[in-house]
């Protein structure tokens, strides 16, 4: 086997270490003989850091893998095999404002969700795009494998707006969502199964089983007794109102609690910007902390401490991805691709979350049909936020944007959306040229 080329974009990330980890221990089924960390300039110290981190990993592990840095993705992206992206535009100072500008209005401020997600998407798609143009001359042959945030916004972005069919949008909510599950129902991860399916952090769990079995209802009654409520690092568990849970009959994602209890939300918000800071304030501490064990030069692994970060998981996600395709394993996962049919009411060409059958080809998603009546409605207006959203992105049209921020469920009223959408565009103007070159 010749070996393979991986590139990823935003090497410098605090997620990097977990990758290579997943890389090494796939090593002898998936040869890596290249991985390229690139990142832009703002980054470059965090890579440098990350990048000698690396070289330690694969020294210790004894694997030919070569890494390689460089701030010029055109340098690295020839002949790559896979692509990997994991960027923040505008770093966490932009999350920062995702987050603290919808609070001042009483809206949620949060990175994937309401106009946090919004931003993020409309701050992203457009480097995306030109990632995109840059892999079609330059690696036609490779897959993108997206978890930049929002997931599925991107996706739907890149199949609505590139001539890249080779893409694959990636979450950890749904390994998050199986290690709950297995922890509450007592048993090994390797022996739950879920029939995953929605979108990118509005994901549900429609069936959940235990060595073949149906669990669905024990699961439901441990998570209407309050015992857990299944839920991720950078989300407060609040538990569930146990005859909802009941009355649902199926497994939400820990984001759910952002509309289902939306006012419990807001207030804890509230509170934790006033007294820690918000969320990406937070993830500035926790990463500050990685970093300086990052540079300890004795340090060759992944330290324990990166699962602190919200984002945990999300690197062995696409190991699993790229080893599947890469050997035909056939194995089910959930990604976010084109829909083609396999959720009932969601367009055939717009991204979805659900199970697929992993095969050298790609991801071949497992029809579910009609979603639960219940969820149907608030599964579509997403859809249909992500799709305003993504053209918005595109094209720089600001009344896209302004219909997008509007129609999402966490923003009250068409005059509350105007002024998020207008000071938010103000704040990120250096990241959204798209829409002040149409304004000229």
């Amino acid at each position: 086997m010749r070996g393979l080329k991986v590139v990823t974009i935003g090497g410098g990330s605090s997620y990097t270490p977990e990758l290579i980890e997943g890389f090494i221990k796939r090593y002898d089924e998936m040869p890596i003989r290249e991985l390229w960390l690139v990142d832009i300039p703002a980054g470059q110290e965090k890579q440098k850091i990350v990048g000698a981190l690396a070289k330690r990993m694969v020294q210790k592990a004894g694997v030919p893998m070569e890494i390689h840095l460089t701030l010029d993705r055109r340098e690295a992206l020839p002949g790559a095999d896979f692509v990997t992206t994991q960027m923040r535009i505008g770093l966490l100072d932009a999350r920062a404002k995702d987050e603290r500008i919808p609070l001042k209005y009483g809206v949620i401020g949060q990175e994937t969700n309401g106009p946090g997600g919004l931003f993020k998407g409309l701050r992203t798609i457009p480097v995306i795009m030109e990632i995109c143009r840059d892999m079609e001359e330059l690696c036609p042959d490779a897959w993108l494998i997206n978890f930049t945030n929002p997931a599925g916004m991107v996706t739907e972005a890149v199949l609505r707006y590139s001539r890249m069919q080779k893409v694959v949008g990636l979450c950890n909510v749904p390994i998050g969502m199986k290690m709950g599950v297995a922890e509450l129902l007592g048993v090994d991860q390797h022996r739950v199964h879920i029939d995953f399916a929605g979108l990118n952090h509005m994901v549900f769990g429609l069936n959940v089983y235990v060595d073949g079995k149906k669990a669905t209802d024990t699961l439901l009654d441990k998570l209407s007794s309050g015992e857990s409520g299944i839920t991720m690092q950078n989300i407060v568990d609040l538990g569930w109102e146990k005859d909802f849970i009941k009355a649902l009959g199926i497994l939400p994602c820990p984001y759910h609690r952002y509309y289902y209890q939306t006012e419990t939300m807001l207030k804890h918000e509230l509170e934790a910007a006033e007294k820690e800071g918000t969320r990406a304030e937070v993830v500035q501490r926790v990463e500050e902390e990685l970093f300086e064990l990052y540079k300890d030069p004795h340090l060759d692994h992944k330290p324990a401490q990166l699962e602190l970060r919200g984002g945990a998981y999300y690197s062995d996600a696409a190991c699993s991805l790229i080893h599947s395709i890469y050997t035909d394993k056939r194995d089910v996962q959930p990604v976010n691709v084109r829909n083609n049919g396999a959720i009932a009411g969601i367009p055939h060409d717009s991204a979805v979350e659900v199970n697929c059958l992993i095969t050298r080809d790609g991801p071949v998603p497992l029809a579910v049909g009609e979603l639960p009546v219940a969820v149907r409605g608030l599964v579509q207006q997403i859809k249909s936020f992500e799709r305003l959203a993504a053209e918005a992105a595109v094209t720089g049209d600001y009344h896209k944007a302004l219909l997008a921020m509007t129609i999402n469920p966490l923003v009250p009223s068409d005059k509350i959306a105007k002024q998020i959408l207008d000071e938010m565009l103000e704040a990120h103007k250096e990241h959204l040229p798209q829409f002040f070159k149409a304004s000229s």
